[in-house]
């Protein structure tokens, strides 16, 4: 018998992820949204000023259409070793987050999360396709196209000037 090749994902839109519950999210449902896509960590030294600064950009674009989605991941330093619960506790009482937080995933190695796959296709730079650090930022456009990748050190606010060009707010 030979083996079919499987195709992978043509848009981000047929992807599916679980949310903190546990729950299927297809993200087709975020169709026609710009979508900053993070992965994140509790105990890292740049938690404060990237949860800070997301919740500042949600609040402000989210009705204009920006979305920020969260992921956290623990393979950098064991930086968010707590349960989905704990980490869920964490950023809803130390920064009222009111964007969405996913299941925890892996971005790098063998059992990297099929959406961080589809994110890294692109190329990236001296790093290659692997995320470096907690707060790598994927920048996605109205149309579910890859438009940007910062590093883990880019400050959300500075690219606000790249969200706000694809909202089309002034």
């Amino acid at each position: 018998m030979v083996d079919q090749p499987t195709e992978g994902p043509k848009s981000i839109y047929d992807l599916i992820v679980k949310d903190a519950g546990g729950n299927e999210v297809c993200l087709g449902t975020y169709r026609g949204k710009v979508l900053l896509i993070v992965n994140v960590a509790s105990k890292c030294g740049m938690t404060n000023s990237n949860y800070t600064e997301l919740n500042h950009l949600y609040s402000k674009y989210r009705d204009q259409g920006l979305e920020v989605l969260a992921f956290p991941c623990n393979q950098f330093g064991d930086e968010e070793p707590g349960t989905i619960a704990e980490i869920l506790d964490f950023v809803c009482t130390s920064f009222k987050t009111e964007f969405p937080i996913f299941e925890k995933v892996e971005v790098n190695g063998p059992n990297t999360a099929t959406l961080y796959k589809f994110l890294k296709l692109g190329k990236w730079g001296i790093f290659g396709d692997d995320i470096q650090w907690n707060f790598a930022k994927f920048l996605i456009d109205r149309d579910g196209n890859i438009v940007d990748r910062y590093y883990p050190t880019t400050s959300p606010m500075t690219i606000e000037h790249d969200i706000k060009k694809l909202l089309g707010t002034p």
